[in-house]
């Protein structure tokens, strides 16, 4: 619940299987963070959260949270020590990684997000899309099952931006991608979830309901671009004699 006493996330119901990439999109204050938030107990409200057929509570939150990534839609709220090697380090030392393997799992996440060479930089002097990827390879590090990104596009101009969906392309695990950026959400998701006030009020493949002119309509969203173009296109349905 929000602190006015509007109701936040209400009957929320997602399965999300091993290795499918799944989008959550909806309408500013739907509850997309929100939700995502939730899924790791950054945020604990009045309900209850079960995830990977557990509830979330005290006793198991470390083990769910080394098994679920959160990219923030900000990386300047995730990234924190002085320099690359150390804030990418940070999450592995904590979990049980030693000084001496840390180095490696480091150098390991960066060459996977394109930033091999980059541990002496400082997070606070690389541009947008370089701190969107340090942060990335903060969760690579800690080899999470789960990648849970709030607005990855944001921010980007339009060659960062064609980067990391490439980058998020090619990460091999499963993922939940909250995003206004719905020509990204086609690229990368065979699954959307459209969330309104805290519900989800409609899930299915990507392409079929983003084609719903009506509904995205209803919920202040639009059908993305090269849908609309693909649609003008077509021929009309010739008539039979």
């Amino acid at each position: 619940m929000y602190p006015d006493g509007r109701v936040a996330l209400d009957g929320i119901s997602l399965d999300v299987e091993q290795g499918e990439s799944v989008a959550i999109i909806g309408p500013n204050g739907a509850g997309k963070s929100t939700l995502l938030l939730h899924l790791n107990g950054l945020l604990r409200g009045r309900g209850s959260v079960r995830i990977f057929a557990q509830k979330m509570a005290a006793a198991n939150l470390r083990d769910i949270r080394r098994r679920i990534g959160l990219v923030f839609q900000n990386p300047d709220d995730q990234l924190f020590m002085p320099d690359v090697l150390s804030d990418v380090a940070f999450g592995p030392l904590n979990t049980g990684c030693s000084a001496e393997e840390a180095p490696g799992v480091v150098s390991t996440a960066l060459a996977a997000v394109g930033l091999r060479g980059f541990e002496e930089r400082s997070p606070q002097h690389l541009s947008m899309g370089e701190k969107k990827r340090v942060a990335i390879a903060g969760v690579v590090a800690m080899n999470c099952g789960l990648l849970a990104l709030d607005e990855p596009s944001a921010g980007l101009d339009p060659g960062g931006r064609r980067a990391l969906i490439r980058l998020i392309a090619e990460l091999d695990v499963t993922k939940i991608i909250a995003s206004h950026d719905l020509e990204m959400v086609l690229e990368l998701c065979e699954r959307v979830a459209l969330l309104d006030a805290g519900k989800i009020v409609r899930s299915g493949a990507a392409r079929e309901l983003l084609a719903d002119d009506e509904l995205l309509a209803r919920h202040g969203l639009e059908k993305p671009l090269s849908l609309r173009c693909a649609a003008a296109q077509e021929p009309p349905l010739s008539e039979t004699n």
